[in-house]
């Protein structure tokens, strides 16, 4: 059984919920996201909380009724506060440039890298650190796996563009044998 599925969600107020059939859509103070669920789950709402439940009683649905409560549930947060990322690039000379959501990276190749941001996600720049922000956990998450993997940070001087609060592994140089 999905611990997950189990738990209720709560919506708080200024948080509209609307569930039709397998097309669920939330209206907040941030803005509104829609997604459709598996027909398998089942969402119902009552006195500001919703609860998942299961058609049938296979193991593949109560996972999926886990993943269908998460994914609800951070519609909800993302609509009345947002999420963010942020990603710090470490290195000489690596630096970014924000203008009109297009993002112009300086790491290490011969041109600038160009990185227009995708609909929905807002971005800044200070100094070294980047700073992604959505309504949507997916769409600020891939957004920013993307930016990181223009230029992954490398073990030995740990230059590159990491999250911020990623720990990189050093490795000892060719130096450290002898």
């Amino acid at each position: 059984m999905s611990r997950i599925g189990n738990q209720p969600i709560n919506v708080p107020a200024g948080v509209k919920v609307d569930i039709n059939g397998t097309h669920v859509k939330v209206d907040g103070p941030k803005g509104s996201l829609e997604r459709i669920i598996r027909p398998e789950i089942e969402l119902v709402q009552s006195d500001g909380v919703i609860t998942v439940k299961c058609l049938d009683n296979s193991k593949r649905t109560r996972a999926f009724s886990g993943l269908t409560r998460t994914l609800v549930n951070n519609m909800i947060i993302g609509t009345e506060k947002m999420f963010t990322k942020k990603l710090v690039i470490e290195g000489v000379g690596y630096k970014s440039d924000m203008k009109n959501n297009v993002l112009t990276l300086n790491v290490g190749f011969s041109n600038p890298v160009v990185f227009t941001l995708p609909e929905g996600v807002a971005g800044t720049v200070d100094k070294s650190t980047i700073s992604l922000e959505s309504i949507d956990k997916e769409l600020v998450g891939q957004t920013a796996a993307k930016i990181r993997s223009i230029r992954k940070p490398e073990p030995y001087k740990g230059k590159g563009i990491r999250y911020e609060g990623e720990h990189i592994v050093r490795k000892a140089g060719k130096t450290a044998s002898k």
